[in-house]
C-alpha cells in the first residue's frame, strides 16, 4: 500500500516511523515532511491545505490512504474534498469529516456538543462583540481566576488564564473588537477555571467502534515546575501513573462512550483520532477541549508503545472493521523531552546547524521544526526535535532521553530538565 502522511511536525515524524515497520507500507510520502520525515519517507513539497497539489500527489503515486496529522486541513474539510470527488473517493482517508472536526473548529461547537451528551466540563458562556457588555457582567459575577478562550483555532495560543478583573475584561475587549487572535477569536469562551492535573486520553474510532489508546500526560510551560509562557508542548510521559483502574473506569463511562454516542447521535461521520484533554478535579475527570487528531508531543509517547501493526489498524478504521483489532501496549514507560530554538515560544532564529544526530540513529529522536540542507540538518522552527525512551518507570526513561539529548547540539538549543517532576 502507498500511504501519505499530512504534515511536517513532530506527530508526522513519529507516524511515518511507525507506518514505515508495516509489512503492508509499500512506498511511504509526507507534506510537507522535515529531515526527520525524509529518514523513512518521501517528502513532498506541498503544504498542508494545498488540497489539489495533494490530489495531484495522491493520484501521481498511486496513493492509497492519507493520514492526516494536523487540525488545520480537517477542519478545512479535507476528507470532505476527497469524499466529493470521484478521482479521489476511493482513497483512505484517516480523519473526521469538516461537520466532526468543529469539535476542534469552535469551542463553542465543542461545548454544545459536550452540554447535549452529559459529559463532563467547566461551564461556560459564549460571547461576541455584539454582547460584550453582557460578557463583562459575567466576569464580574465570576470567581478568579478567569479562562477567556478564542473560539477558533489559534495555533495554541486562544486561551488566556487571567487573575485580575480588570486585565480579564481588558482581554476579553481586545480578542472581541481589536481581533487579538485574528478570525479566531470573533467569538469567545469564558470558563469556569478548574483547579486539578491534566493528561491527555486518545481514542481511535471507525464512527462505530473504539479504541482506547494509551493515556499521556505532557508539559506545556517553557520553564521548569511548568512556569512562564505555553508552548506547543515541552516534553510527554506515558503511561500516566495517577490514573487508576478506577479513574480510568470513570474516563471510560462519563466521557469516551458518551462521546463515540454522541458522534452517532449526531451523525457526525468520523473515522480518525480523538484527542480528549482531560483534568482531573478530585478524582473526577472533566474535558477541557477536544482535538480531532493526535496530540503533540504526546504522539512521541504513545505511538511508540502500539506493538501492533499500526498500518494495518489505520486499515481496519478505514473498512469500519475496529471491532475486530485487539491493541498490544508495550508495558514500559514512554518519555519524550523537546529540544527547542532559544526564544521560543517568543521570537527565535532558524537555520542553526544540528550535531550529534549520527550518533543516536537507533534512539527515537523524532524531528519537529529541521530542514534537510546540503548535508546539513538546520532548525526550522521553534520546536525543533523530540527525543523518546523506554524505561522501567518515568525517572529511568527521561534520564535515558537527558543521555541523548546531553550529545545533541545547535546555537540557543533550550529544554527543560524536570520533566516528569510532578509525578
Amino acid at each position: 500500500m502507498n500511504v501519505l502522511v499530512i504534515g511536517g511536525g513532530g506527530r508526522e515524524h513519529t507516524l511515518c516511523w511507525k507506518i514505515k515497520q508495516s509489512k503492508d507500507c509499500n512506498q511511504l510520502f509526507a507534506a510537507p515532511g522535515n529531515a526527520g520525515t525524509a529518514l523513512c519517507a518521501t517528502n513532498l513539497p506541498i503544504e498542508v491545505n494545498d488540497f489539489e497539489g495533494i490530489k495531484n500527489a495522491v493520484l501521481t503515486n498511486s496513493i492509497q490512504m492519507v493520514v492526516v496529522g494536523p487540525e488545520d486541513p480537517l477542519v478545512n474539510g479535507i476528507h470532505d474534498f476527497f469524499l466529493n470527488d470521484p478521482q479521489l473517493s476511493s482513497v483512505g482517508v484517516i480523519g473526521p469529516q469538516k461537520e466532526a472536526a468543529t469539535l476542534e473548529g469552535s469551542k463553542a461547537y465543542a461545548k454544545e456538543f459536550m452540554m447535549r451528551h452529559n459529559i463532563p466540563t467547566a461551564a461556560y458562556a459564549e460571547f461576541t462583540s455584539e454582547t460584550i457588555t453582557e460578557g463583562e457582567v459575567f466576569l464580574e459575577q465570576s470567581n478568579s481566576p478567569y479562562v477567556l478562550k478564542a473560539d477558533g483555532l489559534a495555533a495554541g495560543k486562544g486561551v488566556l488564564i487571567i487573575e485580575d478583573l480588570a486585565t480579564a475584561k481588558k482581554e476579553l475587549r481586545e480578542m472581541l473588537l481589536e481581533s487579538k487572535f485574528g478570525a479566531a477569536s470573533s467569538k469567545v469562551v469564558i470558563e469556569e477555571f478548574l483547579a486539578g492535573i491534566e493528561l491527555s486520553c486518545f481514542v481511535l474510532t471507525d464512527g462505530t467502534s473504539y479504541l482506547t489508546l494509551p493515556m499521556a500526560k505532557d508539559y506545556k510551560r517553557i520553564g521548569e515546575g511548568d512556569t512562564g509562557l505555553n508552548t506547543g508542548g515541552m516534553g510527554a510521559i506515558s503511561p500516566v501513573p495517577f490514573v487508576t483502574k478506577e479513574f480510568k473506569d470513570k474516563i471510560e463511562t462519563q466521557i469516551i462512550k458518551p462521546t463515540i454516542e454522541g458522534l452517532k447521535k449526531d451523525r457526525l461521520p468520523y473515522k480518525g483520532f480523538v484527542f480528549i484533554g482531560l483534568i482531573k478535579v478530585g478524582n473526577e475527570p472533566k474535558v477541557i477541549e477536544y482535538n480531532v487528531r493526535l496530540g503533540d508531543p504526546e504522539t512521541e509517547v504513545v505511538i511508540p508503545r502500539i506493538k501492533n501493526d499500526f498500518l494495518a489498524v489505520l486499515q481496519a478504521i478505514n473498512d469500519e472493521r475496529l471491532n475486530e483489532v485487539e491493541l498490544e501496549i508495550d508495558s514500559a514507560v514512554a518519555a519524550t523531552v523537546v529540544a527547542v530554538s532559544g526564544g521560543y515560544p517568543e521570537g527565535y532564529e532558524k537555520g542553526k546547524i544540528i550535531t550529534g544526530l549520527e550518533l543516536h540513529k537507533e534512539k527515537m529522536v523524532f524531528h519537529a521544526g529541521t530542514k534537510q540542507k546540503g548535508t546539513s540538518i538546520e532548525t526550522s522552527g521553534g520546536r525543533v526535535l523530540a527525543v523518546t525512551s523506554f524505561g522501567k518507570d518515568h525517572r529511568h526513561a527521561v534520564k535515558e532521553s537527558y543521555e541523548t539529548l546531553s550529545k545533541i547540539d545547535f546555537q540557543g538549543i533550550n529544554y527543560r530538565k524536570d520533566i516528569g517532576f510532578d509525578l
